[in-house]
């Protein structure tokens, strides 16, 4: 993933993508997904290139994109970490944990340090509700958080 490419190497990587996919049943999703694989978001660039190639309007592919939270449409910083934000989590301190997080990484959810070290974003249920509060770390899920846990979550996704 290079956060440096131009619109046209952009365009023409989204469309061996789209191109690779477009036949599949239901290929909007798997699209969505390739693409940000590849890039780590979804540029703007590409969802003309998906609308077209799929029959549908810009404004479908820009509603299902926004709809699912996974989807971004701006580079992500090197770690991703995930706060469920779900109501087993809250009522474990989940709220005073992600207030915790904010402080240490000095940002809010949906937005990167200013390092590009870590993007910070909520979800709404990492299935771990018997291990709340929970979080994500590139993937790697993690149960039972204390402010002790926080903090070395925080050191991690920085380094």
């Amino acid at each position: 993933m290079s956060l440096h490419l131009g619109s046209g190497e952009i365009v023409a990587r989204a469309g061996v993508i789209i191109d690779s996919m477009k036949s599949m049943e239901g290929p909007l999703l798997p699209i969505l997904h390739g693409i940000q694989a590849e890039f780590g978001y979804v540029p703007q660039d590409t969802l003309p290139l998906i609308a077209k190639a799929l029959n549908l309007s810009r404004a479908e592919v820009h509603g299902v994109m926004t709809f699912y939270h996974d989807y971004r449409d701006h580079p992500a910083g090197r770690h991703v970490l995930k706060l469920c934000r779900a109501e087993s989590c809250q009522s474990m301190g989940g709220d005073q944990l992600a207030e915790r997080i904010k402080r240490l990484l000095g940002i809010d959810f949906h937005q990167t340090t200013p390092d590009g070290s870590v993007t910070l974003e909520p979800v709404y249920c990492l299935g771990l509700c018997a291990c709340s509060p929970a979080a994500m770390l590139d993937g790697e899920l993690y149960g039972r958080l204390d402010n002790e846990a926080a903090e070395e979550l925080v050191m991690e996704a920085r380094r």
